[in-house]
């Protein structure tokens, strides 16, 4: 399994390693075992929040590799699933392991039989001759690990209960919430190039119709905990426990932003003009 790259692709250019890991806090080994997988898998998501104030503030989301790293890596920023995983496919490449990309449809909170685009990036990975799922991008429950392409059997994470079932080729990943299995999305593991998601990254980053332009979004995993931000609702989840509390000013939000999600906010009109404008929103609600 060896994912093709076309000319001008973001995994065609190349990975700073050591501002990578300088980023997530990792020390550890520089190896294509699933150890490595599982500890870096792991460290990303500690340390790189999903966020979307780009689509939000109608400023671009470009997803050519040293975008990506200017953003997430260099500017203490985070980004959703195509920033996420590209990045994250850029470095397990670079350690030897072999990925192939993926596309998924979104089920999350939507009735069963729902289709929706492929609107997600995901990977597939090769570790210790296993294949397995890492997807270091779905906001509220990425996966905190990677787990085992393998369907009907419970998969232990640092956080959530995950399974995989399948039909007919087709994969649906599973959490277990609340003890209710819910579907998070679905997927083939038919390679995708980096052109497929460009131009499902352009309409979920500009399209008034994506919620990613009219939502504020936020996430990151937090040792044992999960914290989550909706437009002015801050939660944070822990052992099946959430906590939620209402923000209401500016400045708590633009602190939340910045404390609890590790986010560099840029110096930038249309981004405070957006902040301002779900404290606005929250208020008339």
């Amino acid at each position: 399994m060896t994912a093709k790259t076309p000319v001008g692709s973001a995994i065609s250019q190349k990975i700073d390693l050591d501002a990578y890991f300088r980023r997530i806090g990792y020390t550890g080994a520089r190896d294509n075992s699933l150890d490595t997988l599982r500890a870096i898998h792991l460290a990303h998501v500690n340390a790189i929040p999903f966020e979307n104030l780009n689509p939000l503030s109608g400023l671009p989301v470009n997803i050519d590799l040293e975008s990506i790293q200017r953003k997430l890596v260099h500017e203490n920023r985070g980004g959703y699933c195509f920033e996420h995983n590209h990045l994250f496919m850029a470095v397990l490449e670079e350690l030897g392991f072999q990925v192939k990309p993926l596309a998924a449809r979104v089920m999350w909170n939507l009735p069963a039989g729902t289709v929706t685009p492929r609107g997600h990036m995901l990977l597939l990975v090769i570790a210790n001759g296993s294949h397995y799922i890492a997807d270091t991008g779905f906001g509220g429950l990425t996966l905190p690990l990677p787990i085992l392409l393998k369907e009907n059997i419970l998969q232990m994470t640092t956080h959530e209960q995950f399974r995989l079932i399948e039909n007919s080729g087709e994969y649906f990943l599973q959490a277990n919430i609340n003890q209710e299995w819910k579907t998070l999305y679905r997927f083939f593991l038919h390679e995708q190039y980096h052109v497929d998601y460009e131009v499902t990254n352009y309409f979920l980053s500009t399209n008034p119709a994506s919620h990613f332009t009219y939502t504020l979004l936020a996430a990151r995993v937090d040792g044992d905990r999960r914290l989550a931000l909706r437009n002015n609702e801050f939660a944070i989840h822990h052992n099946g426990n959430t906590t939620r509390r209402r923000i209401v000013s500016l400045d708590d939000l633009v602190t939340v932003l910045e404390t609890n999600f590790r986010i560099r906010i840029p110096m930038h009109e249309r981004v405070t003009m957006a902040l301002a404008k779900v404290i606005e929103r929250g208020r008339e609600s």
